[in-house]
């Protein structure tokens, strides 16, 4: 990746009012109510219409998503978006198999097997979740999930990608931003290096072509200079 000379920019203009913004931004995606009121009562910002509207509920379904309890989730959203988890299938898919994983986690085998048959096989009509089902029935050939191949499946950051998968659709569906201003602007600014990295890597490129080149013909004109002579 290409290095930046942070002194290039101490003369550009960064306006607070943008800079309080995305950090409230942030808060409020992340659910920090206590945080986010502090915040805007300290710098005396008008509190957004709507920013904090439901933002106990939303926290309470992400942190049960989190923590083993992907039922009480769905039950939540639900209430807080109605219909929102039968327009989105993967949505409801991934939910499901939580709870299938923490079955799985608990050791309550013969549970866990009559929910997939119940309540995960019927995804199976689909091809686009077959795969994905095999490797949940995969977990259940071991005695000890932990050592199969798609632990994965049964890990901290599986469960995390789900859980900011369903906060930012129930965002969504509350007219909210999906992505915090800050997720935003990095994703950009993500983009914008590596565009510049590859620019640079052409530019860089050429320079040594056009160097071979000048090369080649300096030795050619020589050549041709030598065998004139003789």
């Amino acid at each position: 990746m290409m290095d930046f000379d942070p002194k290039l920019y101490e003369n550009v203009a960064i306006n607070d009012a943008d800079v309080r913004n995305i950090v409230l931004s942030y808060l409020v995606h992340n659910c920090f109510k206590e945080t986010a009121e502090a915040f805007i009562s300290c710098t005396g910002m008008n509190q957004p219409a709507n920013y904090l509207v439901d933002m106990d509920l939303r926290k309470s379904i992400f942190i049960f998503a989190m923590e083993g309890n992907a039922l009480k989730a769905m039950e939540l959203t639900e209430h807080l978006t109605p219909n929102l988890l039968e327009e989105e299938n993967d949505l409801r898919f991934d939910l499901l198999s939580l709870h299938f994983v923490d079955l799985l986690s608990s050791r309550k085998f013969t549970e866990a097997l009559e929910f997939a048959q119940t309540k995960l096989a019927p995804f199976g009509k689909s091809p686009k979740y077959m795969q994905k089902l095999e490797d949940f029935m995969a977990l259940l050939a071991y005695d000890e999930p932990d050592c199969s191949p798609m632990f994965h499946l049964m890990r901290s950051d599986y469960r995390q990608t789900i859980a900011d998968n369903l906060n930012q659709a129930i965002l969504a569906r509350v007219n909210l931003p999906s992505y915090s201003s800050m997720e935003t602007l990095i994703q950009q600014t993500t983009v914008v290096t590596q565009c510049l990295h590859q620019e640079l890597g052409k530019w860089r490129n050429q320079r040594v072509v056009g160097r071979g080149n000048t090369g080649r013909a300096l030795v050619s004109d020589h050549y041709q200079s030598l065998v004139a002579e003789n």
